[in-house]
């Protein structure tokens, strides 16, 4: 019955007089959360609700999505991955509201969806529903992690998991300048559909300097942002300077030994003299000795 009733929708479409409205601008759902997809009619004073039929499907595949007639759902052609997870406001058929709720949305339920109806006459249109999925926080990586000098190219890497859509990267310096010329992004989808963004900025670095990562989802105007200082601390000796540093290591090692034999010859020479003074005092007190005996004899 609904493929009698959707090929009855084609062929008369262009002589439909019913006005059919749903929304001119994308429906974003949120991944794994639930939408209503809005489409609705004016019923006439005429109208009788056992004359109603209504028939969800994929614009590009004609895939059933959701069917109804007769006063009760008709599911038997539903797509697979549609089941149990589809339902009207059937307490709202009769004020011509015939709205989808779609439960638990997934990335692939992502596109144009058109909503048929036959009342008293027929009309249809379709909706774009897109799919929106928040990305964890940033995190910025620097590689490689030491042994860094002024000058050197490195990688700075900026993850996030579990998007959707591709989100955009803006790397910027600590002072304000966009890098975004420099950059690497990639893509990897994971089974459900959402994304692990990852993007490479290559720099010369700088001592003291700063990379900032903001990650804007367009769907959903959420940014996420991170940043890395590099300090001195993560910088190497440059070759020159290490070299300097030696030779100043061993002059000075050169120095104290040259003052250490210095001071060496000093107290040498010193305790020589004193010696000799000793000795002479001995040899003055001596000779006085003898005089003093002499004259004592005689």
């Amino acid at each position: 019955m609904l493929s009698l009733l959707l090929h009855a929708a084609l062929a008369v479409q262009t002589l439909a007089v019913m006005e059919v409205l749903v929304p001119e601008q994308p429906v974003v759902a949120l991944y794994g959360k639930d939408i209503t997809l809005n489409c609705s009619f004016s019923p006439t004073a005429s109208f009788n609700l056992s004359d109603l039929s209504i028939f969800w499907q994929l614009t590009d595949t004609q895939r059933s999505v959701h069917g109804y007639s007769g006063g009760r759902d008709q599911l038997v052609d539903q797509a697979e991955r549609f089941a149990n997870r589809t339902s009207l406001f059937s307490t709202q058929l009769s004020l011509g509201n015939t709205s989808l709720l779609l439960r638990r949305v997934a990335v692939a339920d992502e596109g144009s969806y058109t909503c048929f109806i036959k009342a008293q006459d027929y009309g249809s249109a379709a909706l774009l529903l897109q799919v929106a999925g928040s990305y964890s926080k940033p995190v910025v990586t620097l590689e490689p992690e030491s042994n860094l000098r002024p000058g050197d190219e490195v990688a700075l890497t900026c993850v996030a998991y579990g998007g959707y859509p591709q989100a955009d990267v803006i790397w910027q310096d600590g002072g304000g300048h966009n890098l975004t010329d420099n950059i690497t992004n990639s893509v990897v989808a994971n089974e459900e559909g959402l994304f692990t963004m990852t993007s490479v900025l290559t720099v010369v670095l700088e001592p003291n300097s700063t990379y900032s990562c903001r990650l804007i989802n367009p769907l959903l105007d959420e940014e996420g942002y991170a940043f890395v200082t590099i300090t001195g601390q993560n910088f190497a000796f440059p070759p020159v300077a290490l070299w300097v540093t030696v030779g100043l290591a061993v002059c000075l090692l050169v120095l104290l030994i040259a003052l250490a034999a210095v001071c060496r010859k000093k107290i040498k020479e010193s305790c020589e003299e004193a010696r000799r003074e000793a000795e002479e005092a001995k040899e003055l007190e001596e000779e006085e000795s003898k005089i003093a005996m002499t004259l004592l004899k005689s």
